[in-house]
């Protein structure tokens, strides 16, 4: 019975995932016909400055998920250690955290760089959008930046689950 729920879990998530797959898809739609608009508006330069930073967007957001995820697993195992675990797993560990508690603080400079960044960019497009064309673009980047969340908490919980499935049938005799 939990084998056969774990499946029917596991189902539920890979069919959201395509849901948010598809809805990612249609973001990137919009974002291609927003840089098409824009450049027919913009100057060269500040064309490059808006799809700069869009690629970036993408990019620190992901390394962000990627740094906290590894962080939060490594920070699983440091709980589960006990008096018969090694010295050298031990400091492997510690020095594992370390780095990737330095990783994510420099992952989240990028971030409020590039925080700093869209607002630069947001104002370059003032000069050339609507509002309701500046509001479609705000609204652009904060769904671009939900859908990559929602996409990796979503592959991070189908990871969990198939690990679940698979020793939960090695203990099935």
């Amino acid at each position: 019975e939990l084998v056969s729920r774990l499946r029917r879990r596991l189902r539920a998530l890979r069919e959201e995932r395509e849901l948010v797959l598809g809805a990612a898809r249609a973001c990137a739609g919009r974002g291609e016909e927003l840089a098409a608009a824009l450049r027919g508006l913009c100057k060269p330069n500040e064309l490059e400055r808006y799809v700069t930073f869009i690629g970036d967007l993408e990019k620190v957001v992901s390394l962000l998920l990627c740094l906290s995820s590894r962080l939060a697993r490594v920070q699983d195992a440091m709980r589960r250690i006990d008096g018969n675990t090694d010295a050298e797993e031990r400091q492997s560990l510690d020095e594992r955290h370390k780095l990737l508690s330095r990783q994510r603080e420099d992952a989240k400079d990028l971030k409020e760089n590039l925080d700093r960044r869209e607002r630069v960019v947001a104002g370059i497009l003032a000069k050339y959008l609507t509002e309701q064309q500046l509001h479609g673009y705000r609204h652009f980047v904060q769904l671009k930046t939900s859908l990559l969340i929602e996409q990796k908490d979503l592959e991070e919980q189908i990871k969990f689950f198939e690990e679940q499935l698979e020793n939960l049938e090695k203990s099935i005799p």
